[in-house]
């Protein structure tokens, strides 16, 4: 462990720390902030019988729980880490910063004590993807590698066991972007289109956050742009350090993208490695091909051509991503339960097949547009079955699709997602292809996108 980090942990002893959000990312840092002296307090909004166990743990591992509607109010913390889900502006921490109350998140407190290489993946859709799509090439070619953020596993409770040697690979949301002020070594933006307007205040905070991935970037910094993307391509403007670009459709400068003949290549000035071809890409859909770009761009440098080609034959992809559930009749049921926006069901899921698919789609409402969702589905959809707070949203859009007439698609309503798999079993016959891609956030049901999946999952193999 090097000074910085014991330095900054032992500089916890006897402070109160207030960690917001009862929840895998900050139960572990219960047990490292109390190894260190500091009193902590578990604060959230439920009560102690919604926490379940969750409560029970933290208690466990020694904090003081603070609950209910005015959790935040009078903490008397030093610091206050926030969890990702929390506006960032909201009245509370304005008021605990001053006050002089420190208010940070884990990743925040991660980044500026890291001792290794970081690489970070953000955008609008595909980063879990491309996240673990580069772990695998730095891990193949024998690097020790840290997967998390975003992604689902807090990095700050191991700060302790990481070496300057290894690389922390880190996806990165909007909401833990907001308040940084320290960018990785290596930053990549997939895309970026409209998303999380339920919780930023408009479409250019959402842009300024994810912009946070660049502008503390230092001239040894390498960013890695979606020429395909205005609004990624945009923050070329923002770089200092190496910009690789990578495209679909042109030849950057510098940078990866796939040529006519579908070959994968990296352009560096002129000097150019062809890698791979786009086939031989296990995961289907041409966002996948965007995903491994991109990848390639970040790697470039540190992980032979050869390897890379390795990981695109044999990685199968991550779950809950156009996710094979099972086949069941002579019918193929995914789960696609990421698509939590209309632009990522539309260039995932409504991207991937031959023929017109049974999409199952609705959700909590992020309050984003559904048109050009709308436009496509009378095109690849034969049975839209609808369910959720964006379900009228979803059915208005197609119904006003100059492709849509009645009966293409058939559109089904239904209460829940029981109902939805058996009318999707009810309508489906030999050879379809049912997808769940909600297009939609899960909040009005449940927790996330990763419990909707699971129990599609769940309905889908018990039929």
């Amino acid at each position: 462990m090097n000074t910085k980090i014991r330095k900054f942990l032992e500089g916890m002893n006897g402070k109160t720390i207030a960690l917001c959000g009862i929840g895998g990312s900050n139960l572990p840092l219960i047990k490292l902030f109390k190894k260190y002296g500091a009193k902590v307090l578990a604060c959230d909004k439920r009560d102690r019988d919604a926490l379940g166990e969750n409560g029970d743990l933290a208690v466990e591992y020694g904090a003081e729980l603070r609950l209910g509607e005015n959790y935040l109010d009078d903490l008397n913390a030093d610091v206050i880490f926030r969890t990702p889900g929390m506006r960032y502006y909201m009245d509370e921490l304005v008021k605990a910063r001053e006050n002089g109350t420190a208010v940070t998140s884990e990743m925040e407190v991660f980044f500026e004590l890291c001792p290794c290489k970081t690489i970070a993946v953000t955008g609008s859709d595909g980063k879990t993807t491309t996240t673990t799509i580069i772990s695998e090439m730095l891990k193949s070619q024998g690097y020790n590698v840290h997967l998390g953020g975003n992604i689902g596993r807090p990095l700050l409770p191991d700060i302790e066991n990481i070496s300057a040697d290894d690389i922390a690979v880190v996806e990165l949301s909007s909401f833990q972007l907001i308040s940084m002020r320290t960018s990785p070594d290596i930053a990549v933006v997939t895309n970026l289109a409209p998303n999380h307007l339920d919780i930023h205040k408009d479409m250019q905070e959402y842009i300024d956050s994810k912009k946070n991935i660049v502008l503390h970037q230092n001239a040894f910094g390498k960013a890695v742009l979606n020429l395909d993307n205005d609004i990624s391509n945009s923050f070329e403007e923002y770089t200092r350090g190496q910009t690789f670009k990578f495209s679909r459709r042109t030849k950057p400068l510098n940078g990866a993208y796939m040529s006519e003949d579908g070959s994968i290549i990296m352009n560096c000035y002129g000097n150019e490695t062809v890698i791979m071809n786009a086939s031989d890409i296990k995961i289907p859909g041409l966002h996948n091909i965007e995903n491994y770009l991109a990848a390639i761009c970040a790697v470039w440098g540190m992980v032979e051509p050869e390897t890379i080609k390795n990981v695109a034959v044999s990685f199968g992809g991550v779950e809950h991503r156009a996710e094979l559930v099972r086949v069941l009749d002579g019918v193929s049921y995914y789960n696609d339960a990421i698509g939590t926006s209309p632009t990522r069901t539309v260039k995932g899921t409504l991207s991937l097949y031959d023929r017109k698919i049974i999409l199952i789609s609705g959700g909590y409402d992020k309050h984003l547009s559904y048109d050009e969702m709308g436009e496509i589905v009378p095109d690849t959809v034969k049975v839209l079955i609808l369910f959720g707070a964006t379900a009228d949203k979803i059915e208005a859009a197609t119904r006003a699709s100059s492709k849509y007439s009645e009966g293409s698609p058939v559109i089904i309503r239904v209460n829940n997602m029981e109902e939805a798999v058996q009318a999707a079993r009810e309508n489906a016959v030999e050879g379809d292809i049912v997808s769940m891609s909600p297009a939609s956030a899960s909040f009005d049901m449940y927790k996330n996108f990763a419990e909707k999946g699971l129990h599609f999952k769940k309905i889908v193999n018990e039929m």
